[in-house]
């Protein structure tokens, strides 16, 4: 299996879940999809569009489909990353043997995510817009209009970062320590983890 992107090369020569990444690397290959470098990982894409992703962690080799919530899943092996993840859905593996043993489905969930995206469905992301402000950052956003201006401007992703960050403290006082280091960040048009 050769490659000329010497960023895929060096992610394929780690030697952490070095079999796994090749075994689905050629899996995906196999179907046709483009193949680059991004955030780190191994991404795969129909027509500039991401469909599926590859990626290790510590305890497992990981692989991703972007729209993984409209996939249908009849096995029951797709998991969301985090509790919050709306289209990301993912299959987790310890050893490579695993992999071998879900092949045909592994593929036959490549060829559903493929015919996703050339049908174009997108993922209905409600819950961006279903967000409940708590009351210390809506007391804020309200008391400082430069600030609700900054966060209107944010990006939904970025805006959720923030609200997710805020609302995660259980004590009003964590709440309001949150929200007040954060808002030089929001003035300055950058989300929760920005640089």
């Amino acid at each position: 299996m050769k490659t000329t992107n010497p960023k895929v090369a060096a992610l394929l020569n780690k030697a952490e879940w070095q079999e796994e990444k090749k075994k689905l690397r050629a899996m995906l290959l196999e179907c046709g999809l483009g193949e680059d470098v991004k955030w780190g990982k191994l991404c795969y894409s129909l027509q500039g569009n991401n469909v599926a992703i590859i990626f290790a962690m510590k305890s497992y080799c990981a692989f991703g489909f972007f729209k993984g919530s409209l996939l249908k899943d009849p096995e029951g092996i797709l998991v969301a990353p985090g509790e919050h993840s709306q289209a990301m859905r993912q299959v987790r593996f310890t050893q490579a043997q695993e992999i071998d043993a879900l092949a045909a489905t592994l593929k036959a969930y490549l060829h559903e995510a493929i015919a996703i995206e050339k049908a174009g469905l997108t993922v209905d992301f409600k819950e961006k817009h279903e967000l409940e402000y708590p009351e210390e950052f809506q007391v804020a956003l309200d008391g400082n209009a430069a600030l609700k201006a900054a966060f209107e401007a944010l990006t939904p992703g970025r805006q959720r970062g923030y609200i997710l960050h805020f609302s995660g403290a259980k004590q009003s006082s964590t709440r309001a320590s949150r929200i007040e280091k954060c808002v030089p960040t929001i003035l300055a048009g950058k989300g929760l983890n920005d640089r």
